[in-house]
Order: C-alpha cells, then structure tokens, then sequence
C-alpha cells in the first residue's frame, strides 16, 4: 500500500481510527478488570455491585464515544448517504480490545493477580474476547445512532422553513382546511 497517495492517506486514517479506540477500550476493559479484581478479592460479597459497575463503566464509555463520532460524522456530513462507517470501524475496534484483553487478563491472573480468573486461554480469547467485542460495539452502534440523531434534530428545527404545507408562498388551492 502507497501511503503518498490521497486513498493511501484515507486508508491509513480509517486504520488509526479503530485501532485508537480499539487500543483505548482495551485499556478500559483491563483497568476495570483489573479493578474488579481487586473489589472482589476484598470484598467478595458484594461481587455483584462490583461487576454490575465493572461493565457499566466499560459500556458508559462506549456509548459516550460512539455518541461523540456520531455527533462529529453528522455534522460532517449533512447528508445521511455520506456518514461514514461507523459500524464497521467499531466492530473492529470491539474485535482488537476483546482480543487484547482476553490475551492481558489471561496474563495477569496466570502470572500477576490471581484474583482476576482463572480461564485459559482459549477460553479468554475466545469467550471473553466475544463478550468484551459485544460490550464495545453493541453500546458505541447506540451512541452513534443517538449523536446522529441529535445532530439530524437541531438540523431539521433550524430548517423549519422548509415545510412547504405550512409556507405563506404555497398556492391556495392545495391548503389544507
């Protein structure tokens, strides 16, 4: 791949783009992970308060990325047949960060902290590599929606002159009444 080139530039842009987030929300997942670990090794009986807030911080910060990309594209781009793919660059985003932290939870409670889990490998990546890929991209799909949404809204209340069924200019004949 040309990276000199206009489409090579555009290429390179989209694979930064979910693999930021992908890297970012891997980040997350192991820190809250990591945290819970921690939460429940100390206080085992209230294991799940601890995970319900584990996930809930996880998927609070998806949506709220996914509303802000949402609410940048759709302003970007007036037009809905131009938004970008927002599905796709967090379906990947999902796919890396359930991997990574599959692979890095697997690590620090076979070699850190044991108090994090005690699934093999196979069973990290695969299993909690599924779950964490729903946990990211399930919330971050909503967010986007939502942020276009919002976008599409404010637009269409600041395009009120628009409506030619209630326009002055409208000819007599097609008023409803």
């Amino acid at each position: 791949m040309c990276f000199g080139t206009r489409s090579g530039l555009r290429t390179l842009s989209a694979m930064s783009s979910w693999l930021l987030r992908g890297l970012a929300m891997t980040a997350v997942h192991v820190i809250a992970r990591v945290l819970l670990g921690v939460a429940v090794v100390n206080a085992p009986l209230h294991s799940t308060v601890w995970k319900t807030i584990a996930i809930a911080a996880v998927v609070l910060i998806a949506v709220i990325w996914g509303g802000i990309d949402g609410t940048a594209d759709a302003r970007a781009n007036p037009d809905p047949d131009d938004y970008e793919d927002l599905t796709v660059r967090w379906l990947q985003a999902g796919l890396l960060a359930g991997v990574l932290a599959g692979i890095i939870g697997w690590a620090l409670g076979r070699f850190v902290f044991a108090g994090i889990g005690e699934a093999n490998l196979f069973v990290e990546v695969i299993a909690g590599g599924s779950f964490t890929a729903l946990l990211i991209f399930a919330p971050a799909f909503v967010g986007a929606a939502i942020g276009r949404w919002l976008v599409r809204r404010d637009q269409r209340k600041a395009d009120a002159d628009d409506d030619w069924s209630v326009h002055p200019d409208r000819d007599g004949e097609h008023v409803a009444g």
